[in-house]
């Protein structure tokens, strides 16, 4: 039965353009990248809740020494900008893969270090001081490495999957808590208090090594993008510095700060600062691991459809539908973990990772589509890190400050959190989408007026009268 001239064309949710080689390629470096790196930052965030005050700030009375081992989990995040601008600009100028690769390696290298690291009672006042140094290097790689990453693996995808392989970069951060609240969780079950404390918890930061031999192997082998190296000419080998992209698109880089904010503030109160609440409040480290781990399970679940939805409806309606449940979450977090039971617990702990999960899949086309080709690694870098800077940064430090400070009652840092997340849903009513990587329009929703896709119009993946025909003829 022929099909009306008008009648509207239904869009798949599951994609229909084959995947060039290089687009898988860069799919599985970037992920196994993004893994890698989402891992060392995750063990340390566990590790400083629980296990660096008591190694590198015990000459400090127990909150103070939480205090200082958030401090330097802060560390690695004001690093971040650094990173993404130094990252960023080099990005523009000479191409994603060489970046990656450097950045891959520092991330590995200062993982190793802080895994042979002394104690405080060993080695003194060195000990901590290493250890910060080295959660900067962290922070700094990571800047590079987390926008790069997505641009590479995005400017080798098919149009109408590229917000979907920009959330497989976002996967990285839920697969290497998964990956890392495992280990942890094992490590604390069968070994002794003593010997965790020992040496249980280096384990995880040393086999970065092995990690880093293997991500290197496949990154090589990913080509340089060729979106990039199509801006590049048609910029006439313009490079844009970090400060010109600032001066330029300053605006559109505050307001993706500002949009990225519920995702990063949520994430870190819940799988940072509350692993120290949870262990403060009845349970052990292995029910406190036991739950981030299978919340971020169920998070990759939601990446993966918030990607093939933000491909479909639009990359700014599914951050903030994650948003949006982020700030139900933030509302009744602490009131369900102070009634320590396990299954409500792990209830909202999933609800809150899941949910920003979800609008996180939305985040990596949302922010490179902002920006023009060679300025695009820069001005992502700015708005990704900036948000980190402002709101993931000091989440753990200043839960655990305002906790202390009002003798325990959460009510403060519960405000905070909701305040921040509103304030973000108002600034994402009054964006808009931005242009396809080439400058072209978005045309998002389910469905597609037939007489526009006829005309040349429909985008990737929109299946045509036509093209149906043609298939059925084959």
């Amino acid at each position: 039965m022929s099909q009306s001239p008008t009648q509207p064309l239904k869009r798949p949710l599951r994609p229909t353009t084959p995947a060039p080689p290089q687009a898988k390629k860069a799919v599985v470096s970037g992920t196994f990248g993004s893994a890698l790196e989402w891992f060392d930052f995750a063990v340390y965030g566990a590790m400083s809740a629980t296990v660096f005050p008591a190694l590198f700030f015990h000459q400090m009375d127990e909150t103070a020494g939480l205090l200082a081992s958030f401090a330097t989990f802060g560390v690695g995040f004001f690093a971040r900008p650094l990173g993404g601008m130094v990252f960023g600009h080099l990005g523009d100028k000479f191409g994603r893969r060489r970046i990656l690769l450097t950045t891959f390696i520092s991330m590995g290298v200062a993982s190793m270090v802080i895994g042979l690291l002394p104690p405080y009672s060993s080695i003194g006042v060195i000990a901590p001081l290493i250890l910060v140094l080295m959660r900067f290097v962290q922070g700094f790689a990571l800047g590079g490495e987390a926008t790069g990453a997505q641009l590479m693996t995005m400017e080798h995808a098919p149009q109408d999957r590229r917000a979907f392989y920009g959330a497989l970069m976002a996967m990285g951060s839920p697969i290497s808590q998964v990956a890392a609240n495992l280990m942890l969780a094992v490590l604390s079950g069968v070994l002794t208090e003593a010997a965790f404390m020992s040496w249980g918890w280096r384990v995880p930061f040393l086999l970065s090594i092995l990690l880093v031999a293997v991500g290197i192997y496949i990154r090589v082998k990913v080509e340089e993008t060729p979106v990039f190296q199509e801006g590049v000419k048609e910029a006439a080998q313009e490079t844009a510095s970090p400060a010109l992209v600032l001066r330029t698109h300053g605006g559109t880089i505050a307001r993706l700060i500002l949009a990225f904010a519920p995702i990063v503030i949520t994430f870190y109160i819940v799988s940072v600062f509350g692993i120290s609440y949870l262990t403060q409040h009845g349970f052990t480290k292995n029910q406190t691991f036991t739950i981030i781990m299978i919340s971020n399970f169920l998070s990759v679940i939601a990446i993966w459809w918030g990607g093939r939805l933000a491909d479909v409806y639009g990359r700014r309606k599914i951050l903030m539908v994650g948003s949006i449940g982020t700030l139900l979450a933030a509302v009744v977090f602490f009131r369900v973990v102070d009634l320590g039971s396990f299954p409500l617990t792990l209830a909202i702990v999933a609800f809150a990772l899941v949910t920003a999960q979800f609008g996180n899949a939305g985040q990596g086309a949302l922010y490179a589509e902002a920006f023009p080709t060679h300025m695009r690694y820069t001005g992502s870098a700015l708005a990704l890190t900036g948000s980190n800077l402002i709101f993931a940064a000091p989440a753990p430090f200043l839960a655990s400050w305002l906790t202390s400070l009002s003798g325990g009652s959460t009510i403060s840092i519960t405000i905070f959190w909701v305040v921040t997340i509103v304030a973000a849903i108002v600034n994402m009513l009054l964006m808009g989408d931005g242009k396809t990587l080439e400058g072209g329009e978005h045309r998002f929703g389910r469905y597609l007026p037939g007489g526009q896709a006829r005309a040349g119009h429909a985008p990737a993946g929109v299946v045509t009268p036509a093209a149906a025909a043609s298939e059925v003829a084959r």
